[in-house]
Protein backbone atom coordinates (compact mmCIF):
# COMPACT_ATOMS: atom_id res chain seq x y z
CA UNK A 1 0.00 0.00 0.00
CA UNK A 2 2.86 2.64 1.00
CA UNK A 3 4.67 2.03 -2.61
CA UNK A 4 1.49 2.29 -4.70
CA UNK A 5 0.72 5.74 -2.36
CA UNK A 6 4.08 7.02 -3.27
CA UNK A 7 3.86 5.87 -6.77
CA UNK A 8 0.60 7.77 -7.60
CA UNK A 9 2.29 11.32 -5.64
CA UNK A 10 4.83 10.74 -8.01
CA UNK A 11 2.96 9.99 -11.00
CA UNK A 12 0.53 12.93 -10.21
CA UNK A 13 4.33 15.23 -9.79
CA UNK A 14 5.38 14.29 -13.28
CA UNK A 15 2.37 15.22 -14.89
CA UNK A 16 2.48 18.36 -13.04
CA UNK A 17 5.88 18.78 -14.19
CA UNK A 18 4.60 18.24 -18.18
CA UNK A 19 1.74 19.91 -18.08
CA UNK A 20 3.40 23.15 -16.44
CA UNK A 21 6.10 22.37 -19.02
CA UNK A 22 3.51 22.83 -21.73
CA UNK A 23 1.96 25.83 -20.78
CA UNK A 24 2.50 29.79 -21.38
CA UNK A 25 2.36 30.19 -17.56
CA UNK A 26 5.82 31.46 -16.16
CA UNK A 27 9.19 34.05 -16.41
CA UNK A 28 10.40 34.69 -20.03
CA UNK A 29 13.37 36.39 -21.10
CA UNK A 30 12.12 38.98 -23.67
CA UNK A 31 14.29 39.93 -27.21
CA UNK A 32 13.58 43.56 -29.21
CA UNK A 33 12.07 41.90 -32.67
CA UNK A 34 14.74 44.48 -34.72
CA UNK A 35 17.73 44.22 -32.97
CA UNK A 36 17.75 40.93 -31.39
CA UNK A 37 19.38 42.00 -27.45
CA UNK A 38 17.96 40.81 -24.69
CA UNK A 39 15.04 43.43 -23.37
CA UNK A 40 13.39 42.30 -20.03
CA UNK A 41 11.94 39.25 -17.80
CA UNK A 42 7.80 39.18 -18.07
CA UNK A 43 6.25 36.93 -15.68
CA UNK A 44 3.06 35.08 -17.44
CA UNK A 45 0.28 34.42 -14.89
CA UNK A 46 -3.33 33.43 -14.83
CA UNK A 47 -6.41 35.48 -13.29
CA UNK A 48 -9.47 35.10 -13.18
CA UNK A 49 -9.31 32.31 -16.25
CA UNK A 50 -7.39 35.17 -17.99
CA UNK A 51 -3.72 35.44 -19.27
CA UNK A 52 -1.98 38.47 -17.88
CA UNK A 53 2.29 39.50 -18.50
CA UNK A 54 3.96 41.85 -16.04
CA UNK A 55 7.40 42.69 -16.74
CA UNK A 56 9.72 42.24 -13.32
CA UNK A 57 13.16 43.08 -14.42
CA UNK A 58 14.48 45.67 -17.13
CA UNK A 59 17.65 44.29 -18.79
CA UNK A 60 18.91 47.13 -20.46
CA UNK A 61 20.57 49.56 -18.35
CA UNK A 62 19.37 52.85 -19.99
CA UNK A 63 15.94 51.70 -19.47
CA UNK A 64 15.80 50.38 -15.39
CA UNK A 65 13.73 53.81 -13.76
CA UNK A 66 11.83 54.66 -17.03
CA UNK A 67 8.31 55.79 -16.83
CA UNK A 68 6.12 55.12 -19.86
CA UNK A 69 5.63 58.49 -20.54
CA UNK A 70 3.75 58.01 -23.85
CA UNK A 71 1.24 55.27 -22.30
CA UNK A 72 -2.56 57.03 -22.11
CA UNK A 73 -5.00 56.41 -18.99
CA UNK A 74 -3.81 54.40 -16.20
CA UNK A 75 -0.33 53.57 -17.48
CA UNK A 76 0.55 57.10 -18.45
CA UNK A 77 3.96 58.34 -16.50
CA UNK A 78 3.79 54.79 -14.44
CA UNK A 79 7.07 53.04 -14.24
CA UNK A 80 8.02 50.40 -16.90
CA UNK A 81 9.26 47.91 -14.02
CA UNK A 82 6.51 46.29 -12.93
CA UNK A 83 3.68 47.05 -15.77
CA UNK A 84 1.43 44.64 -16.50
CA UNK A 85 2.04 44.81 -20.76
CA UNK A 86 -0.13 41.79 -21.49
CA UNK A 87 -4.02 41.99 -20.78
CA UNK A 88 -6.62 39.57 -20.73
CA UNK A 89 -6.24 36.93 -22.95
CA UNK A 90 -7.98 33.07 -23.58
CA UNK A 91 -7.13 29.68 -24.13
CA UNK A 92 -8.53 28.95 -27.61
CA UNK A 93 -6.86 25.53 -28.80
CA UNK A 94 -2.99 25.55 -28.91
CA UNK A 95 -2.76 29.35 -28.94
CA UNK A 96 -3.88 32.50 -26.37
CA UNK A 97 -6.03 35.22 -28.14
CA UNK A 98 -8.22 38.11 -27.71
CA UNK A 99 -6.30 40.28 -25.12
CA UNK A 100 -4.16 43.18 -25.40
CA UNK A 101 -0.09 44.06 -25.16
CA UNK A 102 0.92 47.19 -24.66
CA UNK A 103 4.80 48.53 -26.42
CA UNK A 104 5.88 50.78 -23.46
CA UNK A 105 8.26 52.22 -25.80
CA UNK A 106 5.83 53.42 -27.51
CA UNK A 107 2.68 53.40 -25.68
CA UNK A 108 0.69 51.58 -27.96
CA UNK A 109 -2.02 48.87 -26.79
CA UNK A 110 -1.99 46.20 -30.24
CA UNK A 111 -4.17 43.26 -29.92
CA UNK A 112 -2.29 40.14 -29.03
CA UNK A 113 -0.95 36.16 -29.32
CA UNK A 114 0.65 34.15 -27.60
CA UNK A 115 1.65 30.06 -29.12
CA UNK A 116 3.97 28.46 -27.60
CA UNK A 117 6.77 26.85 -30.30
CA UNK A 118 8.22 24.47 -28.26
CA UNK A 119 8.18 23.73 -24.24
CA UNK A 120 11.01 26.87 -23.91
CA UNK A 121 9.94 29.20 -26.95
CA UNK A 122 6.74 31.54 -27.11
CA UNK A 123 5.74 33.30 -29.82
CA UNK A 124 4.19 36.48 -29.27
CA UNK A 125 1.99 38.54 -31.98
CA UNK A 126 1.08 42.28 -31.58
CA UNK A 127 -1.25 43.31 -34.53
CA UNK A 128 -3.41 45.97 -35.54
CA UNK A 129 -6.55 44.71 -37.06
CA UNK A 130 -5.84 41.21 -38.32
CA UNK A 131 -2.92 39.42 -37.21
CA UNK A 132 -0.68 39.92 -40.52
CA UNK A 133 -0.28 43.24 -39.76
CA UNK A 134 1.91 43.30 -36.85
CA UNK A 135 5.11 42.66 -35.15
CA UNK A 136 6.50 38.83 -33.80
CA UNK A 137 9.28 38.34 -31.16
CA UNK A 138 10.38 34.82 -29.70
CA UNK A 139 10.06 34.57 -26.12
CA UNK A 140 12.86 32.02 -24.20
CA UNK A 141 11.50 30.49 -20.59
CA UNK A 142 14.10 30.98 -18.24
CA UNK A 143 13.70 27.71 -15.82
CA UNK A 144 13.77 28.35 -12.29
Amino acid sequence: MFKLKNSLVLLFVLFFQIVQSQSVLGIWKTYDDETGKEKSIVEIYEENGKIYGKIIELLEKENKGKKCIKCNGTDKDKPILGMVIIRGLSKDGDEYNDGKILDPKSGKIYKCSLSLESKDKLTVRGYVGISLLGRTQKWIRIKK
